[in-house]
């Protein structure tokens, strides 16, 4: 996937009508990331569990299944890397905090995985190319 398009326009900023603002813009690049991470690990035999959960903690990307192992993914998306690599962005921080986003999801759905795992996804979507992917397992 990460040098295929798709018959549809997906690419960040496609949609119809005026131009979005600068945040908007922002926002509508990281749904795209979001989506575009989600079909490249599902095609790679991941099974989806959630989708931006939110507790008053903070938020999980994306949660999947990979055999036991319950998989916490981070996903950045950058248009272009002007100003670092998407990844660069995740700090050990923000791997502790996710950390704690897996117990409070793990608690919340009653699973009791093999194993918990945290992995991070840069997506490169810069206009007009074909999307790249970085997917980094078990950061944390």
């Amino acid at each position: 996937m990460d040098q295929q398009h798709t018959p549809f326009d997906t690419s960040p900023g496609s949609s119809r009508g005026s131009s979005p603002g600068r945040g908007e813009a922002r926002q509508q690049l990281g749904r795209f990331g979001e989506a575009y991470a989600a079909r490249y690990l599902v095609e790679r035999g991941m099974v989806l569990l959630d989708r931006n959960w939110r507790c008053d903690a903070g938020e999980i990307d994306l949660v999947l299944r990979e055999g036991r192992v319950l998989v916490v993914c981070e996903v950045k998306t950058r248009s272009s890397e002007s100003f670092g690599s998407a990844l660069e962005a995740v700090t050990e921080r923000k791997v502790a905090r996710l950390r704690r986003l897996a117990a409070r999801w793990l608690a919340e759905h009653r699973l009791r995985p093999d194993d918990v795992r945290i992995d991070l996804v840069g997506v490169l979507a810069p206009p007009g190319r074909a999307p790249h992917v970085d997917h980094v397992c078990g950061v944390g």
